[in-house]
């Protein structure tokens, strides 16, 4: 009896304690900790271009003396960049996105940040930092859009852009260079290109499916090669750009012999605009458009959205968006794809 009790004991002694029996299941995050702010129930908001997107910040409590201020990190430097500072009573805006931010505020601990008119540039991770002197603590969140990444090369050729004529370039086609995880997500969907193009941190890579000789040799396993940073003045790529879904937009074919001039007319004359180039990727992506008839967009190509495809379109197995190329502007060949926002 005596020993059956001293196990007994031995075993109460090595016994966690009763607050650590009952642990958290296996591959849930530990707790932030916090005594001031509430940690986010989702710390990514999934949102669309064109939408109104609202970023949680709420307080468990308000201190004393206390601010809170918003920033965005900025994926080119990694920087913050203040957008917002309140003291639960007044507040400042800051920056470029001033004019779309204000305070939810649905009740006296709502800090959460409000958007309106969500642009591609908006996409990222936000922090939300209570400053109270020595107990300051901030929760970071990532607005998240769904989009495309597409390749893109001027008429003249390969290889033509440094950085900040990509970028422009990106710009002009509605859309923006690509972030490496828009890049790495692109990839792991399909996209494969062997081309190397710029990115919007200033490192130039390129995505490979099929490993093959052209493309870094068979020997390679597929993946996100890179080159690294580049000068972004005297290196030449190309351009990674990605674009998103717009609320409330349209593109649609006219059918034609049209040169490039009578394509613009063509659309005019509807109430559109010649669409660009990513708006063109965002109908295909997410407004399923399909069609086998080549059109003219407006940087001068020649393009063709397929979503099932089928031998008489091109014969490639996958979906995409197909090219001809830069065309002569004179040929009356094609129709034209026309955009109409909201």
């Amino acid at each position: 009896m005596h020993r059956l009790l001293l196990l007994a004991c031995l075993w109460l002694l090595a016994a966690p304690p009763a607050s650590s029996i009952f642990q958290r299941p296996t591959g849930t995050p530990a707790p932030l900790h916090l005594q001031y702010l509430l940690e986010p129930l989702h710390p990514t908001v999934h949102t669309q271009r064109g939408a109104t997107a609202t970023l949680p910040c709420v307080l468990r409590s308000l201190p004393h003396n206390y601010r809170v201020k918003w920033s965005k990190v900025e994926p080119t430097n990694y920087r913050e960049n203040i957008i917002i500072i309140t003291n639960g009573l007044y507040h400042k805006n800051y920056g470029p996105l001033s004019p779309r931010v204000r305070l939810r505020h649905s009740h006296r601990y709502d800090a959460s940040l409000t958007i309106t008119d969500v642009a591609l540039e908006d996409e990222g991770r936000y922090r939300c930092q209570l400053v109270n002197g020595l107990e300051d603590e901030s929760i970071s969140l990532t607005l998240h859009l769904e989009g495309v990444v597409f390749p893109y090369q001027p008429s003249n050729g390969r290889y033509k852009f440094n950085y900040h004529e990509a970028k422009r370039a990106c710009e002009q086609q509605d859309s923006r260079l690509a972030t490496y995880q828009q890049l790495y997500k692109a990839w792991t969907e399909g996209l494969d290109w062997c081309n190397a193009g710029w990115i919007l941190d200033g490192t130039v890579h390129y995505p490979i499916i099929n490993s093959r000789e052209p493309c870094g040799g068979r020997l390679l396993l597929p993946g996100v090669r890179t080159y690294g940073a580049r000068d972004k003045q005297k290196d030449r790529f190309d351009a990674f750009c990605f674009t998103s879904a717009l609320q409330g937009s349209q593109v649609y074919f006219i059918r034609g012999h049209l040169n490039f001039k009578e394509a613009g007319q063509a659309c005019r004359s509807h109430g559109a605009a010649i669409a660009k180039v990513g708006q063109l990727y965002s109908a295909w992506k997410f407004l399923q458009l399909d069609r086998c008839d080549g059109g003219w967009l407006a940087d001068g190509s020649v393009r063709y959205p397929i979503t099932i495809p089928r031998q008489r379109c091109g014969g490639l197995p996958d979906p995409g968006v197909r090219s001809f190329g830069f065309p002569s502007k004179e040929m009356r060949t094609y129709g034209t794809y026309c955009f109409v926002g909201k």
